[in-house]
């Protein structure tokens, strides 16, 4: 019966093993065939899947959203529209996006601060002159 142990395949996926029995906890991983010595035996598309699944983590999808990918991949009949790649893609790149802007504006909060020479954050927040708006902020935030 060929296949990959458990650390050949965690090392070639660039995982620790214990990762592959997480994946299989979450159903993202099938729970592979033993050897009759009982070692876990996994095919060689599981490598695939592993670094699929790695490759959409790094595209910042969360484990959920890559579950689900996955679960779409393997049944691909009876789709519907909006369960798609692409819509699901489209929608992580406007979330990135608004992230990105998010701290473009944080960058530019925090490069006028230091060009202001600020030294305490309390104090210049009391003052007019503060470059770092404390407007839109909730008293009830306890970021």
């Amino acid at each position: 019966m060929p296949g990959l142990r458990s650390g050949e395949l965690a090392e070639a996926a660039g995982v620790n093993p214990q990762t592959l029995r997480y994946y299989e906890r979450r159903g993202l991983l099938a729970e592979p065939a033993r050897s009759p010595g009982g070692h876990r035996l996994y095919p060689p598309e599981a490598l695939t899947l592993l670094q699929v699944i790695k490759a959409a983590q790094r595209l910042g999808f969360t484990l959920d959203e890559v579950a689900e990918l996955v679960d779409l991949g393997t049944h691909r009949h009876g789709r519907r529209p909006d369960t798609s790649l692409q819509k699901r893609a489209a929608a992580k790149l406007v979330e990135i996006e608004t992230k990105i802007a998010d701290l473009q504006a944080i960058a530019a909060s925090l490069r006028t601060a230091l060009d202001a020479g600020c030294e305490d954050l309390t104090t210049c927040a009391t003052t007019d002159c503060c470059p770092i708006s404390l407007a839109g902020f909730d008293h009830g935030d306890k970021r």
